[in-house]
């Protein structure tokens, strides 16, 4: 099964950027799982849809093994967390990929379920902890207007914080991490619930520099939130993460299938460009955040995924850290996160 078309720049890209980076074994904590079978109608249509239509668990160890060949990845599973999802038939059927791979599992909770009800799934599942998604926010709040505790009820962190759960976050909101709805909620649930382990995913949605504003000053004394930068190519966020708060509490996501497109991201105007090679994904006329660039120049894309790791790694030399700095960002944490079993 060939799902990638690795070309022999894609092969020289990763040899020499990095093949001698990534540790042997390294654990991905942000991927997603699907069959088109599962929509309850078509999805509304983003930038990201025009990857993939689905990703079936033996895609995404295809992707795996395509994309890094010599290493092995082990990936941290959950649902697609789209509002045309039928979540209990993808809960499910991510919850017998990982029992099937020995893959660790988040169970996709929507606000509206009873907390006990919530409990009860991710113990009989045995999760490790929750993913929650902004689409599953009542619909009679604007998207702009969306605050974390609208998509993460209280009733739900105190069952994950009983439980001593991970909850996986994807913020609301355009001014993302630099809102202070935003980091102001993200530094209540720290305090206020101190037995779960709280992941800001995508580095807070900071794509651009513009995106991070006051909140890593304001978050800078919390003692155990974790950063995963899936899907942020941004070397001087992630900079700023990991002077901030560490690389134990900077961990390594890939955001499959969408990041094993063939990609490169720009900033103008504090305004985040995924440039793709011309034709690969369709017409892509009018699709926000999307540029398409010709041939010849269109052969230096390589994917998505390696341009994410490469910019981590140019961070991490840029602040001299350690080699086993670079196993605690993509083995060690994520192992301590999800637990030994894997």
């Amino acid at each position: 099964m060939t799902l990638l078309q690795r070309t022999a720049y894609d092969e020289q890209f990763y040899r020499e950027e990095l093949f001698d980076f990534l540790p042997e074994t390294f654990i991905d904590c942000h991927t997603h799982i699907w069959k088109d079978e599962f929509l309850l109608r078509p999805r509304v249509p983003k930038w990201e849809s025009f990857v993939s239509v689905d990703n079936p668990i033996e895609d995404l160890i295809a992707t795996n093994e395509e994309l890094f060949p010599g290493k092995k990845c082990i990936s941290v599973l959950y649902p697609n967390p789209i509002s045309t999802m039928d979540v209990p038939r993808n809960n499910e059927y991510t919850l017998n990929a990982a029992r099937k791979y020995h893959f660790p599992a988040l169970y996709l909770s929507r606000p509206e379920e009873p907390a006990e009800h919530l409990r009860e799934e991710v113990l009989k599942g045995g999760y490790a902890g929750v993913k929650v998604y902004l689409n599953y926010a009542p619909s009679y709040i604007p998207e702009e207007e969306i605050r974390i505790y609208d998509f993460l009820p209280k009733e739900h962190l105190k069952v994950i914080d009983e439980l001593g759960k991970v909850v996986q976050v994807h913020i609301a909101r355009s001014k993302r991490l630099a809102d202070p709805v935003n980091y102001v909620q993200l530094g209540e649930i720290e305090e206020n619930y101190p037995n779960l382990t709280l992941i800001v995913a995508h580095l807070g949605r900071a794509y651009a520099d513009a995106d991070v504003g006051n909140a890593l000053e304001y978050l800078k004394d919390t003692k155990k939130t974790m950063w995963d930068f899936t899907a942020n190519t941004n070397q001087h966020v992630m900079e700023q993460v990991l002077e901030k708060f560490g690389p134990k509490r900077f961990i390594y996501g890939s955001d499959f299938p969408v990041f094993r497109m063939k990609a490169r991201r720009t900033v103008e105007n504090d305004y985040y460009i995924n440039e793709v090679p011309k034709g690969s994904l369709g017409n892509l006329d009018g699709v926000a955040h999307m540029r398409e660039i010709p041939y010849p120049e269109a052969e230096k894309i390589t994917f998505f995924i390696y341009e994410e790791i490469a910019s981590c790694k140019r961070a991490v030399q840029n602040l001299g850290l350690s080699k086993k700095d670079v196993e605690d960002i993509f083995y060690n944490n994520s192992r301590e996160l999800f637990g030994p079993g894997m």
